[in-house]
Protein backbone atom coordinates (compact mmCIF):
# COMPACT_ATOMS: atom_id res chain seq x y z
CA UNK A 1 0.00 0.00 0.00
CA UNK A 2 2.64 2.14 0.53
CA UNK A 3 4.67 1.29 -2.04
CA UNK A 4 1.80 2.34 -4.14
CA UNK A 5 1.51 5.98 -2.48
CA UNK A 6 4.97 6.47 -3.14
CA UNK A 7 4.66 5.46 -6.93
CA UNK A 8 1.45 7.99 -7.21
CA UNK A 9 3.43 11.12 -5.73
CA UNK A 10 6.61 10.30 -7.58
CA UNK A 11 8.62 13.32 -8.24
CA UNK A 12 8.71 14.22 -12.38
CA UNK A 13 11.82 13.44 -14.32
CA UNK A 14 13.83 15.45 -16.07
CA UNK A 15 13.01 13.46 -18.81
CA UNK A 16 9.55 14.10 -18.32
CA UNK A 17 10.48 17.57 -19.04
CA UNK A 18 12.34 17.01 -22.17
CA UNK A 19 9.07 15.15 -23.47
CA UNK A 20 6.94 18.38 -22.61
CA UNK A 21 9.29 20.69 -24.58
CA UNK A 22 9.24 18.76 -27.32
CA UNK A 23 5.04 18.65 -26.94
CA UNK A 24 5.20 22.15 -26.87
CA UNK A 25 6.83 22.72 -29.84
CA UNK A 26 5.04 20.58 -31.54
CA UNK A 27 1.92 21.90 -30.43
CA UNK A 28 2.90 25.71 -31.72
CA UNK A 29 3.30 24.09 -35.16
CA UNK A 30 0.00 22.38 -34.95
CA UNK A 31 -1.63 25.61 -33.83
CA UNK A 32 0.45 27.38 -36.73
CA UNK A 33 -0.72 24.84 -39.49
CA UNK A 34 -4.47 25.86 -38.08
CA UNK A 35 -3.37 29.43 -38.03
CA UNK A 36 -2.12 29.38 -41.58
CA UNK A 37 -5.49 28.67 -42.75
CA UNK A 38 -6.97 31.80 -41.38
CA UNK A 39 -3.78 33.80 -43.09
CA UNK A 40 -4.37 32.62 -46.42
CA UNK A 41 -8.68 33.57 -45.87
CA UNK A 42 -7.68 36.99 -44.04
CA UNK A 43 -4.93 37.31 -47.47
CA UNK A 44 -8.33 36.61 -50.12
CA UNK A 45 -10.99 38.87 -47.90
CA UNK A 46 -8.28 41.69 -48.04
CA UNK A 47 -7.99 41.28 -51.42
CA UNK A 48 -11.92 41.30 -52.24
CA UNK A 49 -12.53 44.70 -50.20
CA UNK A 50 -9.80 46.73 -51.67
CA UNK A 51 -11.16 45.44 -55.00
CA UNK A 52 -15.07 46.26 -53.83
CA UNK A 53 -13.44 50.07 -52.41
CA UNK A 54 -12.03 50.60 -55.92
CA UNK A 55 -15.09 49.92 -57.76
CA UNK A 56 -17.27 52.12 -54.75
CA UNK A 57 -14.47 54.65 -55.05
CA UNK A 58 -15.13 54.85 -59.44
CA UNK A 59 -19.13 54.50 -58.49
CA UNK A 60 -19.27 57.47 -55.94
CA UNK A 61 -16.80 59.53 -58.46
CA UNK A 62 -18.78 59.09 -61.49
CA UNK A 63 -21.98 59.94 -59.38
CA UNK A 64 -23.16 56.48 -59.75
CA UNK A 65 -22.75 56.40 -63.58
CA UNK A 66 -19.99 53.66 -63.72
CA UNK A 67 -18.64 50.25 -61.81
CA UNK A 68 -22.01 50.12 -60.82
CA UNK A 69 -23.07 46.24 -62.05
CA UNK A 70 -19.00 45.47 -61.58
CA UNK A 71 -19.36 46.65 -57.76
CA UNK A 72 -22.32 44.03 -56.79
CA UNK A 73 -20.02 41.57 -58.41
CA UNK A 74 -17.15 42.12 -56.02
CA UNK A 75 -19.46 42.86 -52.74
CA UNK A 76 -20.68 38.99 -53.40
CA UNK A 77 -17.04 37.72 -53.64
CA UNK A 78 -16.39 39.56 -50.51
CA UNK A 79 -19.36 38.25 -48.84
CA UNK A 80 -18.31 34.96 -50.06
CA UNK A 81 -14.55 35.23 -48.87
CA UNK A 82 -16.04 36.63 -45.45
CA UNK A 83 -18.02 33.19 -45.06
CA UNK A 84 -14.56 31.25 -45.44
CA UNK A 85 -13.09 33.41 -42.99
CA UNK A 86 -15.27 32.56 -40.33
CA UNK A 87 -15.59 29.07 -40.99
CA UNK A 88 -11.86 29.41 -40.60
CA UNK A 89 -11.98 31.54 -37.85
CA UNK A 90 -14.37 28.75 -36.19
CA UNK A 91 -12.29 25.75 -36.31
CA UNK A 92 -9.33 27.85 -34.67
CA UNK A 93 -11.58 29.45 -32.20
CA UNK A 94 -10.95 26.56 -29.21
CA UNK A 95 -7.61 26.90 -29.75
CA UNK A 96 -7.25 30.61 -29.69
CA UNK A 97 -9.27 31.10 -26.46
CA UNK A 98 -9.16 27.73 -24.89
CA UNK A 99 -5.00 28.21 -24.75
CA UNK A 100 -4.76 31.54 -25.82
CA UNK A 101 -0.87 32.86 -27.14
CA UNK A 102 -1.58 36.50 -27.56
CA UNK A 103 -4.42 39.07 -25.74
CA UNK A 104 -3.31 41.34 -28.44
CA UNK A 105 -4.15 38.91 -31.45
CA UNK A 106 -7.51 38.43 -29.23
CA UNK A 107 -8.05 41.91 -29.41
CA UNK A 108 -7.17 42.48 -33.06
CA UNK A 109 -9.20 39.91 -34.07
CA UNK A 110 -12.47 41.35 -31.42
CA UNK A 111 -11.41 44.74 -33.88
CA UNK A 112 -11.57 43.11 -37.05
CA UNK A 113 -14.60 41.15 -36.59
CA UNK A 114 -16.55 44.76 -35.49
CA UNK A 115 -15.17 46.43 -38.48
CA UNK A 116 -17.12 43.37 -40.73
CA UNK A 117 -19.95 43.58 -38.55
CA UNK A 118 -20.26 47.62 -39.74
CA UNK A 119 -19.47 46.78 -43.44
CA UNK A 120 -23.22 46.29 -44.44
CA UNK A 121 -24.12 50.00 -43.40
CA UNK A 122 -21.55 51.56 -45.42
CA UNK A 123 -22.59 49.71 -48.41
CA UNK A 124 -26.20 51.04 -47.82
CA UNK A 125 -24.47 54.42 -47.94
CA UNK A 126 -22.57 53.86 -51.07
CA UNK A 127 -25.24 52.51 -53.02
CA UNK A 128 -27.32 55.16 -51.97
CA UNK A 129 -24.69 58.11 -52.32
CA UNK A 130 -24.92 59.47 -49.13
CA UNK A 131 -21.15 58.65 -48.54
CA UNK A 132 -18.46 60.43 -50.06
CA UNK A 133 -15.22 58.72 -52.03
CA UNK A 134 -13.19 60.07 -49.05
CA UNK A 135 -15.38 58.80 -46.40
CA UNK A 136 -16.11 55.43 -47.87
CA UNK A 137 -11.98 54.73 -48.66
CA UNK A 138 -11.62 55.48 -44.90
CA UNK A 139 -14.17 52.83 -43.73
CA UNK A 140 -12.75 50.25 -46.14
CA UNK A 141 -9.50 50.76 -45.25
CA UNK A 142 -9.57 50.92 -40.73
CA UNK A 143 -11.75 47.41 -41.80
CA UNK A 144 -8.34 46.23 -44.12
CA UNK A 145 -5.97 47.26 -41.64
CA UNK A 146 -7.56 45.43 -38.97
CA UNK A 147 -7.46 42.45 -40.78
CA UNK A 148 -3.68 42.68 -42.00
CA UNK A 149 -3.05 43.84 -38.02
CA UNK A 150 -4.61 40.15 -37.54
CA UNK A 151 -1.63 38.36 -39.33
CA UNK A 152 0.82 41.14 -38.01
CA UNK A 153 -0.30 39.84 -34.35
CA UNK A 154 -0.35 36.18 -35.40
CA UNK A 155 3.61 36.79 -36.81
CA UNK A 156 4.56 38.25 -32.98
CA UNK A 157 3.31 34.56 -31.94
CA UNK A 158 5.50 32.23 -33.86
CA UNK A 159 8.39 30.78 -32.11
CA UNK A 160 9.93 29.29 -35.18
CA UNK A 161 12.05 31.44 -36.86
CA UNK A 162 11.40 30.01 -40.46
CA UNK A 163 7.78 30.37 -39.96
CA UNK A 164 7.90 33.53 -38.23
CA UNK A 165 10.20 34.84 -41.66
CA UNK A 166 7.31 34.27 -43.68
CA UNK A 167 4.38 35.61 -41.66
CA UNK A 168 6.75 38.94 -40.93
CA UNK A 169 7.51 39.07 -45.23
CA UNK A 170 3.85 38.11 -45.56
CA UNK A 171 2.26 41.32 -43.33
CA UNK A 172 4.71 43.92 -44.77
CA UNK A 173 3.73 42.82 -48.65
CA UNK A 174 -0.09 42.91 -47.16
CA UNK A 175 0.41 46.20 -45.89
CA UNK A 176 2.92 47.35 -48.79
CA UNK A 177 -0.50 46.44 -50.89
CA UNK A 178 -2.88 48.14 -48.84
CA UNK A 179 -0.40 51.44 -49.91
CA UNK A 180 -0.49 50.45 -53.57
CA UNK A 181 -4.49 50.10 -52.74
CA UNK A 182 -4.49 53.57 -50.92
CA UNK A 183 -2.65 54.92 -53.71
CA UNK A 184 -4.94 53.68 -56.43
CA UNK A 185 -7.77 55.68 -54.72
CA UNK A 186 -6.02 59.10 -54.61
CA UNK A 187 -4.53 59.20 -57.87
CA UNK A 188 -8.12 57.91 -59.32
CA UNK A 189 -9.56 61.15 -57.17
CA UNK A 190 -6.37 63.19 -58.62
CA UNK A 191 -6.76 62.55 -62.30
CA UNK A 192 -10.67 62.00 -62.37
CA UNK A 193 -10.65 65.86 -61.04
CA UNK A 194 -8.03 66.80 -63.72
CA UNK A 195 -6.05 68.41 -61.05
CA UNK A 196 -3.90 67.34 -57.66
CA UNK A 197 -3.70 70.19 -54.80
CA UNK A 198 -0.72 70.22 -52.69
CA UNK A 199 -2.49 67.62 -50.19
CA UNK A 200 -3.47 65.17 -52.61
CA UNK A 201 0.17 65.32 -54.26
CA UNK A 202 1.81 64.77 -50.76
CA UNK A 203 -0.50 62.18 -49.86
CA UNK A 204 0.57 60.14 -52.61
CA UNK A 205 4.07 60.60 -51.74
CA UNK A 206 3.56 59.53 -48.65
CA UNK A 207 1.66 56.32 -49.82
CA UNK A 208 4.53 55.46 -52.38
CA UNK A 209 7.46 55.48 -49.76
CA UNK A 210 4.96 53.85 -47.16
CA UNK A 211 4.91 50.43 -50.02
CA UNK A 212 8.99 51.03 -50.55
CA UNK A 213 9.49 50.56 -46.76
CA UNK A 214 7.32 47.32 -46.41
CA UNK A 215 8.78 45.98 -49.83
CA UNK A 216 12.00 46.01 -48.10
CA UNK A 217 11.26 44.24 -45.31
CA UNK A 218 9.54 41.74 -47.62
CA UNK A 219 12.22 40.86 -49.71
CA UNK A 220 14.25 40.56 -46.59
CA UNK A 221 12.27 37.31 -45.04
CA UNK A 222 10.76 36.44 -48.52
CA UNK A 223 11.39 32.51 -49.94
CA UNK A 224 12.89 32.65 -53.18
CA UNK A 225 9.79 31.56 -55.33
CA UNK A 226 8.19 34.56 -53.95
CA UNK A 227 11.42 36.71 -54.65
CA UNK A 228 11.20 35.67 -58.04
CA UNK A 229 7.73 36.52 -58.83
CA UNK A 230 8.62 39.92 -57.12
CA UNK A 231 11.07 41.06 -59.80
CA UNK A 232 9.49 39.70 -62.29
CA UNK A 233 6.73 41.98 -61.59
CA UNK A 234 9.34 45.27 -61.12
CA UNK A 235 10.27 44.59 -64.49
CA UNK A 236 7.71 44.93 -66.09
CA UNK A 237 6.49 47.28 -68.42
CA UNK A 238 3.56 49.02 -66.64
CA UNK A 239 5.62 49.57 -63.92
CA UNK A 240 7.20 52.60 -65.89
CA UNK A 241 3.54 53.96 -66.75
CA UNK A 242 3.12 54.09 -63.51
CA UNK A 243 5.98 55.81 -62.25
CA UNK A 244 5.39 58.74 -64.97
CA UNK A 245 1.26 59.36 -63.95
CA UNK A 246 3.20 58.93 -60.16
CA UNK A 247 5.28 62.07 -61.15
CA UNK A 248 2.46 63.88 -62.87
CA UNK A 249 0.67 63.25 -59.41
CA UNK A 250 3.18 64.24 -57.28
CA UNK A 251 4.74 67.46 -59.09
CA UNK A 252 2.75 70.25 -57.40
CA UNK A 253 1.96 73.10 -58.92
CA UNK A 254 3.57 72.25 -62.24
CA UNK A 255 0.90 70.40 -63.98
CA UNK A 256 -2.80 72.64 -63.14
CA UNK A 257 -4.63 70.63 -65.39
CA UNK A 258 -4.75 67.07 -66.35
CA UNK A 259 -6.91 65.18 -69.09
CA UNK A 260 -9.68 63.42 -66.61
CA UNK A 261 -9.42 60.25 -69.06
CA UNK A 262 -6.42 59.55 -67.08
CA UNK A 263 -8.08 58.10 -64.41
CA UNK A 264 -9.22 55.29 -66.26
CA UNK A 265 -5.65 54.36 -67.44
CA UNK A 266 -4.26 54.94 -63.61
CA UNK A 267 -7.29 52.47 -62.26
CA UNK A 268 -6.80 49.83 -64.55
CA UNK A 269 -2.53 50.40 -64.26
CA UNK A 270 -2.98 50.24 -60.64
CA UNK A 271 -5.54 47.38 -60.35
CA UNK A 272 -3.01 45.04 -62.67
CA UNK A 273 -0.15 45.74 -60.22
CA UNK A 274 -1.93 44.72 -57.18
CA UNK A 275 -3.48 41.49 -59.10
CA UNK A 276 0.32 40.73 -59.52
CA UNK A 277 1.08 41.62 -55.39
CA UNK A 278 -1.92 38.86 -54.78
CA UNK A 279 0.07 36.54 -56.72
CA UNK A 280 3.18 36.85 -54.90
CA UNK A 281 1.16 37.04 -51.90
CA UNK A 282 -0.64 33.86 -52.91
CA UNK A 283 3.43 32.65 -53.53
CA UNK A 284 4.75 33.12 -49.82
CA UNK A 285 1.37 31.94 -47.92
CA UNK A 286 1.80 29.13 -49.81
CA UNK A 287 5.80 28.48 -48.70
CA UNK A 288 4.82 29.14 -45.32
CA UNK A 289 1.81 26.85 -45.28
CA UNK A 290 4.61 24.06 -46.45
CA UNK A 291 7.01 25.03 -44.08
CA UNK A 292 4.44 24.67 -41.38
CA UNK A 293 3.78 21.36 -42.81
CA UNK A 294 6.92 19.93 -42.83
CA UNK A 295 8.44 21.37 -39.44
CA UNK A 296 5.53 19.65 -37.78
CA UNK A 297 6.58 16.68 -39.28
CA UNK A 298 10.28 17.14 -38.51
CA UNK A 299 8.55 17.86 -34.66
CA UNK A 300 6.53 14.93 -34.50
CA UNK A 301 9.43 12.08 -35.67
CA UNK A 302 11.48 14.48 -32.96
CA UNK A 303 8.77 13.49 -30.42
CA UNK A 304 8.37 10.32 -31.41
CA UNK A 305 12.07 9.60 -31.68
CA UNK A 306 12.91 11.03 -27.70
CA UNK A 307 9.95 9.65 -26.37
CA UNK A 308 11.42 5.81 -27.30
CA UNK A 309 14.89 6.66 -26.16
CA UNK A 310 14.26 7.85 -22.72
CA UNK A 311 11.78 5.21 -22.09
CA UNK A 312 14.43 2.94 -23.21
CA UNK A 313 16.87 4.42 -20.62
CA UNK A 314 13.98 4.43 -17.93
CA UNK A 315 14.86 0.74 -17.91
CA UNK A 316 18.06 0.87 -16.73
CA UNK A 317 18.68 0.37 -13.48
CA UNK A 318 19.28 3.48 -11.52
CA UNK A 319 22.60 3.56 -9.53
CA UNK A 320 22.67 4.27 -5.90
CA UNK A 321 25.37 7.22 -6.24
CA UNK A 322 23.52 10.52 -7.25
CA UNK A 323 26.13 12.24 -9.66
CA UNK A 324 26.23 16.20 -10.35
CA UNK A 325 24.89 17.12 -14.23
CA UNK A 326 25.93 20.22 -15.59
CA UNK A 327 24.07 21.61 -18.11
CA UNK A 328 25.17 24.15 -20.84
CA UNK A 329 23.18 26.90 -21.45
CA UNK A 330 24.32 27.40 -25.36
CA UNK A 331 25.33 31.18 -24.63
CA UNK A 332 28.88 32.36 -23.60
CA UNK A 333 28.05 34.25 -21.83
CA UNK A 334 26.23 32.43 -19.15
CA UNK A 335 27.63 29.34 -17.26
CA UNK A 336 24.90 27.60 -17.19
CA UNK A 337 22.72 25.59 -14.88
CA UNK A 338 23.70 22.51 -12.28
CA UNK A 339 21.35 19.84 -11.21
CA UNK A 340 21.57 16.99 -9.06
CA UNK A 341 20.87 13.12 -10.69
CA UNK A 342 18.84 12.12 -7.29
CA UNK A 343 19.96 8.55 -7.58
CA UNK A 344 20.02 8.58 -11.78
CA UNK A 345 23.17 5.72 -12.69
CA UNK A 346 26.03 7.38 -14.67
CA UNK A 347 24.84 6.17 -17.95
CA UNK A 348 21.55 7.40 -17.83
CA UNK A 349 22.10 10.55 -16.44
CA UNK A 350 24.81 11.19 -19.11
CA UNK A 351 22.26 10.23 -22.06
CA UNK A 352 19.73 12.83 -20.35
CA UNK A 353 22.60 15.27 -19.96
CA UNK A 354 22.98 14.75 -24.25
CA UNK A 355 19.70 15.20 -24.49
CA UNK A 356 19.33 18.32 -22.50
CA UNK A 357 22.04 20.24 -24.21
CA UNK A 358 21.31 19.18 -27.55
CA UNK A 359 17.44 20.44 -26.82
CA UNK A 360 19.05 24.10 -25.25
CA UNK A 361 21.67 24.47 -27.96
CA UNK A 362 18.83 24.05 -30.58
CA UNK A 363 16.32 26.80 -28.57
CA UNK A 364 19.14 28.98 -28.27
CA UNK A 365 19.78 28.54 -31.90
CA UNK A 366 15.95 29.27 -32.65
CA UNK A 367 16.02 32.51 -29.98
CA UNK A 368 19.18 33.75 -32.16
CA UNK A 369 17.68 32.78 -35.79
CA UNK A 370 14.44 34.74 -34.48
CA UNK A 371 15.77 38.10 -33.28
CA UNK A 372 15.91 39.54 -36.79
CA UNK A 373 12.04 38.64 -37.72
CA UNK A 374 11.07 40.23 -33.68
CA UNK A 375 12.95 43.75 -34.99
CA UNK A 376 11.50 43.86 -38.28
CA UNK A 377 8.09 43.49 -36.24
CA UNK A 378 8.63 45.57 -33.37
CA UNK A 379 9.90 48.57 -35.80
CA UNK A 380 6.71 48.38 -36.86
CA UNK A 381 5.19 49.08 -33.69
CA UNK A 382 7.68 51.03 -32.28
CA UNK A 383 7.29 53.80 -35.63
CA UNK A 384 3.10 53.57 -35.13
CA UNK A 385 3.66 54.35 -31.63
CA UNK A 386 5.28 57.50 -32.45
CA UNK A 387 3.58 58.52 -35.49
CA UNK A 388 0.50 58.70 -32.29
CA UNK A 389 2.48 60.60 -30.14
CA UNK A 390 3.26 62.96 -32.53
CA UNK A 391 -0.41 63.11 -33.96
CA UNK A 392 -1.56 63.53 -30.46
CA UNK A 393 1.11 66.36 -29.12
CA UNK A 394 1.35 68.29 -32.74
CA UNK A 395 -2.28 68.12 -33.23
CA UNK A 396 -1.88 66.50 -37.29
CA UNK A 397 -2.88 63.94 -39.53
CA UNK A 398 -1.24 60.56 -39.63
CA UNK A 399 -0.08 61.43 -42.80
CA UNK A 400 1.63 64.72 -41.95
CA UNK A 401 3.19 62.71 -38.26
CA UNK A 402 4.38 60.30 -40.88
CA UNK A 403 6.36 63.23 -42.63
CA UNK A 404 7.14 64.69 -39.45
CA UNK A 405 8.96 61.61 -38.78
CA UNK A 406 10.76 60.61 -41.62
CA UNK A 407 12.31 64.59 -41.81
CA UNK A 408 13.42 64.33 -38.28
CA UNK A 409 15.42 60.87 -39.64
CA UNK A 410 16.97 63.09 -42.16
CA UNK A 411 17.56 65.73 -40.66
CA UNK A 412 19.90 63.79 -37.83
CA UNK A 413 20.83 61.14 -40.64
CA UNK A 414 19.26 58.60 -38.31
CA UNK A 415 17.37 55.30 -39.25
CA UNK A 416 13.50 55.37 -39.09
CA UNK A 417 13.74 53.28 -36.17
CA UNK A 418 16.16 54.67 -34.16
CA UNK A 419 14.31 58.17 -34.15
CA UNK A 420 11.00 56.47 -33.22
CA UNK A 421 12.26 54.46 -29.98
CA UNK A 422 13.60 58.10 -29.72
CA UNK A 423 10.48 60.05 -29.63
CA UNK A 424 8.68 57.02 -27.79
CA UNK A 425 11.34 56.98 -24.94
CA UNK A 426 9.82 60.56 -24.67
CA UNK A 427 6.40 59.78 -24.51
CA UNK A 428 5.99 61.14 -20.78
CA UNK A 429 7.92 64.29 -21.76
CA UNK A 430 5.69 64.61 -24.55
CA UNK A 431 2.89 64.45 -22.48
Amino acid sequence: MNTKRAAAHKSPSAGDYLIASKSCELMNLQYFLQMGKLVQCISNLVHALQCERGASNVFLGSSGEKFARERKTMVSASDRLRGEFDQALAEIHQELTAHPVSSHLLNQLASALHGLEGLPEVRRCVVARKITAASATEEYSNLIHNLIAVVFEAADTAVDPTIAGLLVAMVHLMNGKEFCGQERAVGSAGFSSGRFDRALSERMAHLIEAQERCFEVFTSFADKGSLELWEKLRDDPREADIEKLRQRGTAIGRYKNLDPALADEWFRLMSERMDELKTVEDSVEGCFHARCTERFADARNSLAHQETLITSLDAHEPACQPMLVLCDSGNEQQSGDAWASDGIGQQFGRSIFDLVQEQTRRLQQMTDELQSAREALEDRKTQEKAVLLLMEHRKISNDEAHRVLRKLAMDQGRKLPEVARALVSMADVLK
